[in-house]
């Protein structure tokens, strides 16, 4: 996909670190919600893509930081999950049980 672009500046300059795990995940879930949502429309789907990427990275890093190996492997394998459904499909990867698991942490940071 090429190089990413900050989509979100003000969180990646540290406030993404400060919010807890599950409104991460949350945010994520949104992005891959809009790139499952408009994956036929190119310039929508690429920019939700690259922010789900974005966000997934930003909290890779804070799970690092903070010293969380469970939140780094688990958001590793979920942001490889969301590459691979739209790429290799090599995981067949389920759009709907993609979705539930973003959901949770929806419902978890209401």
């Amino acid at each position: 996909m090429g190089q990413l672009r900050a989509e979100h500046k003000d969180l990646a300059s540290g406030r993404w670190a400060e919010m807890p795990f599950s409104k991460q995940m949350a945010n994520i879930g949104s992005e891959v919600s809009r790139s499952l949502k408009n994956v036929n429309k190119e310039k929508r789907f690429k920019a939700s893509y690259n922010r789900a990427l974005e966000l997934f990275d930003l909290t890779i890093d804070a799970a690092k930081s903070q010293k969380y190996s469970s939140r780094v492997k688990e958001t590793e394998l979920a942001k490889f999950e969301f590459i691979d459904y739209f790429n290799d499909r090599k995981l067949n990867t389920d759009s709907k049980k993609m979705q539930n698991y973003y959901d949770q942490f929806a419902l978890l940071s209401a």
